[in-house]
């Protein structure tokens, strides 16, 4: 019964039906993702799916090599859990951007195991290959760039004269190559290895240019290219499960992606291409702003906190840096207790990843309710007695608005500067990451409020109860 249960034609059935069920608990993973409150058991929906396509997967006839797969599981596995409950918060951005780097590597080897064996190919799986290698070279590479931007590592951009046109004869080098393999003209050991070097060189050359405070966008793009890569490899090792968590992952990181680049009213051209995003890069970009900035003490933002009736929070990357997220949720809860009502205004591109902020919050124990996108929060600055901006800056500039010489001209923002009043908590005097000078801290109703933001939240809570 047991041999009859485990014949071929029964493994296939049974792994096709677990690819089934994979899908179901991706779609239903991804759907839940949607939602704040349930973004968590989606989490738990996606994985679950994996899971069984894993263990479904060794049930495929012919599986050997079992000395190399579940030592490579299993330390994976150990990895992963490990950096997952050790990396910071603040963190996070890099870590997904070196994760899904491996996914498009993880990819790009399937297309180099299929390319090396030197097999007959049809054209069609052969393109498909080719493809899905590319795409999955240019992620892993171009990753590891921003992880290293992200990280510290590299901490300036590398640019030159007519680097757009040597990026472009990089990759049509690499198409070329492809099409010889493809083609079987040239399908050798040194071809299938120049292809990859070249995959990988233009995935570097690509990423370096771009600068930190576009990194959100493009950590979202690589996504997108891991997920298709995945796709593509799918369909050379006709594998259901690979194609259906490919084309998932690949179709929600490109909306994603358009999202980001939509909410900087920016082109993902203009992203990639345009050099702008490095911090000092644009600090002389558009009209110069007047005025002075005016600096305040804790104490003084205490009293004027204290006594108002609505209050708006802007938090950004500073926020995380300082890792004040905790601190500003015990300032808000004195407030609410006070009788003042509080929220929290997120941008979609705030912090060095999608949805950092909400994260971070949540990280904190802030309420889903107290929390509003752009869209939802715009129209309530005006009626806000104070809007503190705690790391934010170009999502806050009103020079997007009213300066077309400026990068960032049309860019949706965060109306802080209709509040009555305006706190910014600064370290200092300088420009944000993407170096533009902020028209908000030189407005006659914005006050400076220097130092850590940790530190200076800590100040605002003793301030208040001093009230």
């Amino acid at each position: 019964m047991d041999a009859e249960l485990f014949s071929t034609g029964n493994r296939q059935w049974l792994i096709e039906i677990s690819y089934f069920i994979t899908a179901f608990l991706f779609i239903m993973g991804l759907k839940r993702m949607s939602s704040p409150v349930t973004a968590r058991s989606g989490i738990v929906w996606a994985g679950a799916g994996m899971l069984v396509a894993t263990l479904f997967t060794f049930l495929f006839p012919g599986m050997g090599n079992y000395e190399w797969i579940l030592p490579a599981i299993i330390l994976g596995t150990a990895a992963a859990w490990i950096s997952g409950k050790h990396v910071a918060m603040t963190d996070m951005p890099q870590m997904i951007a070196l994760y899904n780097g491996f996914g498009g590597g993880a990819a790009a080897a399937i297309a180099a195991v299929e390319l090396y064996r030197g097999e007959a190919m049809s054209t069609t799986m052969g393109t498909l290959a080719v493809v899905g290698g590319l795409i999955g070279s240019v992620s892993f590479s171009g990753s590891l760039v921003a992880f290293g931007k992200l990280q510290g590592l590299i901490k300036k951009s590398f640019r030159f004269g007519g680097q757009n046109i040597v990026n472009l004869l990089a990759i049509a080098a690499t198409v070329l190559v492809g099409v010889f393999i493809i083609t079987g003209w040239h399908h050798d050991t040194f071809h299938v290895s120049l292809f990859f070097v070249l995959a990988l060189l233009f995935g570097v050359m690509m990423t370096l240019p771009i600068g930190g405070a576009d990194m959100p966008v493009v950590i979202s793009m690589y996504n997108a290219f891991t997920g298709l890569a995945v796709a593509f490899e799918g369909f050379v090792m006709q594998n259901a499960a690979m194609i259906i968590a490919g084309t998932v992952v690949g179709s929600a990181g490109t909306l994603l992606t358009q999202l980001m680049a939509r909410a900087m009213n920016r082109s993902l051209g203009n992203v990639l291409f345009s050099g702008f995003g490095d911090t000092g890069g644009a600090a002389a970009a558009g009209g110069e702003v007047k005025g002075s900035m005016k600096p305040i003490d804790a104490a003084d933002v205490g009293v004027m906190m204290a006594f108002s009736q609505k209050v708006i929070v802007v938090p950004g990357y500073g926020m995380a840096v300082a890792q004040a997220q905790h601190k500003v949720w015990e300032l808000c809860q004195l407030l609410i207790e006070r009788g003042v009502m509080v929220r929290f205004a997120i941008h979609p591109v705030a912090g060095r990843m999608p949805g950092h902020m909400n994260v971070l919050l949540a990280e904190a124990g802030v309420p889903y309710d107290l929390i509003a996108d752009l869209d939802e929060i715009n129209a309530e600055f005006e009626t806000a007695d104070v809007a503190l901006i705690i790391g934010a800056n170009d999502v806050v500039n009103p020079t997007a608005r009213n300066d077309k010489s400026s990068p960032i001209y049309g860019m949706p923002i965060l109306n802080a500067d209709k509040a009555k009043n305006v706190i910014v908590i600064k370290r200092g005097q300088g420009t944000g990451f993407s170096g533009i000078e902020n028209a908000l801290f030189y407005l006659d109703n914005t006050r400076m409020l220097y130092g850590d933001g940790q530190a200076a939240a800590a100040q605002l809570i003793q301030a208040v109860k001093a009230v």
